[in-house]
């Protein structure tokens, strides 16, 4: 295995796995999201989220060329404010493990490339958020030092 970058024009190879981490999302809250779109329109939408200058992508990939799971973050800078220091900081938006690689270090393995790429970028702050009903992100984000540092609640009327 080992961890490469994922271009723009290399979003397609990404689908497969978004789209599996997407209908995980969708069984556990349809409210929330729609039903997986697409191989086209994720193709296109990776694409332009991925040509953004501070969004980088990574993947594990084995001997045979196949992804085995991916990473997207993002470098972001938030301003001071009266109430606030400013920092700068690494987003890390999505990752996902095909099923059969799942529980085989290679989440961690996309984490560690991860703190070692923003660190070289002079970031010393990663900040991530998961799913509540997803244990194996708590599981993995806790075992890589990311400890919860705030609960987001939500209201929606019924539609």
């Amino acid at each position: 295995m080992k961890i490469i970058n994922i271009p723009a024009a290399e979003a397609e190879r990404l689908v497969p796995l978004v789209e599996e981490l997407h209908a995980l999302h969708v069984i556990y809250d349809p409210q929330r999201y729609d039903a997986v779109p697409g191989s086209r329109a994720l193709t296109d939408w990776l694409g332009t989220w991925l040509a953004t200058p501070e969004v980088a992508a990574i993947a594990a990939e084995s001997p045979h060329g196949g992804l085995l799971g991916y990473l997207i973050y993002e470098i972001e800078e938030r301003p001071s404010t009266p109430l606030r220091k400013g920092e700068q900081r690494a987003v890390l938006h999505h990752i996902a493990v095909a099923k059969p690689w799942q529980r085989m270090g290679i989440g961690q393995a996309l984490i560690s490339e991860m703190k070692t790429r923003v660190m070289a970028q002079n970031v010393s702050i990663i900040k991530s958020s998961h799913a509540a009903f997803n244990t194996a992100s708590a599981g993995l984000m806790q075992a890589m030092g990311l400890m919860p540092v705030g609960v987001v609640t939500e209201w929606r009327a019924d539609t």
